[in-house]
């Protein structure tokens, strides 16, 4: 799975899921986000194909960087997270939001030149949820708003999407309501990679998980 990876940067790289933006399977309520089963083990073995999986390296994997990737017609965009956790796992499965800070232009990255958000809210990381809960929320990502709160966030860009304004994206681009690079519906192949890390010097996979680091 290393083939392709120079967007990640250097090697050392293990996959964790394929998702499929145009599948129902990785939507933001799915269980397989808030459980430990695999779904189609084979493909993890096929590279950055069409074919949806998810490893158990979802919930056995210390790591201390997240790759991200977005496939439009056959173009993939990268971007990297600094994070330490037990798991990917570990901060999704409770539902709780966590924080990341790499800025909205970042998260467009990943769609290219057609990547489009609202200019309000910017809320990013992990579980991110409207104040409505009919509107935007993703599982990785980010989610953006025509107003200054995220009450309403009428678009957004990550994996395991869902609700307005296209509840069947489910990885990739919605954008509604003066988003700053027109209206959007680009639904996209996600790939999620971790790097593997030891923990940190005097810390325990405990520490890592109960401060979310």
């Amino acid at each position: 799975m290393n083939d392709g990876l120079g967007g990640c940067g250097s090697g050392g790289w293990t996959l964790v899921m394929k998702i499929d933006g145009n599948q129902p399977t990785f939507h933001y309520d799915s269980s397989l986000w808030v459980n430990n089963e695999t779904f189609n083990a084979a493909g993890g073995e096929t590279g950055f194909d069409m074919n949806e999986t998810k490893l158990p390296t979802y919930w056995d994997t210390p790591f201390s960087k997240i790759c991200l990737a977005m496939k439009i017609d056959q173009q993939i965009n990268f971007i990297v997270i600094d994070k330490f956790a037990n798991s990917l796992y570990s901060l999704i499965v409770e539902g709780n939001y966590r924080f990341t800070s790499l800025g909205r232009d970042k998260w467009k990255a990943l769609i290219g030149s057609q990547g489009s958000l609202q200019a309000g809210c910017n809320k990013e990381g992990f579980n991110v949820v409207s104040g409505d809960t009919s509107h935007a929320r993703v599982r990785i990502g980010i989610t953006a708003n025509d107003a200054h709160d995220c009450h309403q966030c009428d678009s957004r860009i990550g994996f395991g999407t869902g609700r307005k304004h296209d509840d069947s994206n489910t990885c990739g681009n919605e954008a509604r309501f003066f988003p700053d690079n027109g209206d959007r519906h680009v639904k996209a192949m996600g790939y999620v990679l971790v790097k593997q890390s030891s923990i940190p010097p005097g810390l325990s996979c405990k520490d890592l998980y109960d401060n979310n680091l």
